[in-house]
């Protein structure tokens, strides 16, 4: 019979609970899990329980899915310069090079110029009859076309020069001079003998040619001919210059 069973098992104590949250029976469409927090439970519910449990969120190991490198791809335009920056600290003073090559040979230089004056401090008698006046002492000397020892300025830029000589004369004695352009007397400075010593001036202008030489040449007659010179004062001077090159006129 059925009965007994029945009473049997109305007779069985009441087991203890196992601790877990009694869930109500929910559809599986309208799941609500993870149960509500605890505030939205009533007081005494097990669904706390369910809150304190830790939650476990799966990671994946990236260095596992990472493939092998890839070939090196192919290098892209170059872009656009930067603007300049500021210059820096001047650096250290380098090492001195080596002598270079000796260059070719220029041209020669074209003066468009020419000057000179000379003196003389000593005086000076004549022993021949023609005989050429040196000079001791140099005031102006441009590009060294004026030769002391032998009086002779060089003509190397042609052209109108200006020339001037200048001398002082001796006591009783007769001063002939030349201003001379190579063999040929341009102009003539001459004083008689006299008892009184004076300075004498004879200047002009002269047309010059490249090559052409000018100087001072003493001319002695039937007496003697001198002129007076100090080593401490300057007494006789000669001197010219290029007024106008060939080039200009």
């Amino acid at each position: 019979m059925a009965v007994p069973a029945l009473l049997f098992l109305l007779a069985l104590p009441a087991q203890p609970s196992l601790g877990l949250p009694q869930q109500p029976c929910v559809p599986c469409c309208h799941l609500a899990w993870p149960p509500a927090a605890p505030s939205s439970s009533a007081p005494g519910s097990d669904r706390g329980k369910w809150v304190l449990l830790p939650h476990v969120r799966p990671t994946i190991d990236l260095s596992v899915l990472k493939g092998e490198k890839g070939e090196t791809g192919v290098r892209g335009r170059s872009g656009r310069s930067g603007k300049e920056g500021p210059p820096g600290s001047r650096g250290l003073r380098g090492h001195k090079g080596q002598k270079g090559q000796t260059g070719p040979p220029g041209t020669l230089c074209k003066h468009s110029s020419a000057a000179f004056s000379v003196g003389r401090r000593r005086g000076l008698h004549s022993t021949e009859a023609f005989q050429a006046v040196p000079f001791n002492t140099e005031l102006v000397n441009l590009h060294d076309t004026f030769d002391l020892v032998s009086g002779h300025f060089l003509c190397t830029v042609p052209g109108v020069y200006f020339l001037s000589l200048t001398v002082h004369t001796w006591n009783h004695k007769e001063t002939y001079l030349h201003i001379m352009c190579n063999r040929q007397s341009a102009a003539v400075l001459y004083t008689q003998p006299g008892e009184r010593s004076v300075m004498q001036t004879q200047s002009l202008l002269l047309p010059l040619a490249s090559g052409d030489t000018v100087w001072v040449r003493m001319f002695q007659r039937d007496q003697a001919n001198a002129i007076y010179g100090e080593r401490g004062d300057l007494y006789i001077t000669f001197s010219g210059h290029l007024v106008k090159p060939a080039t200009e006129l």
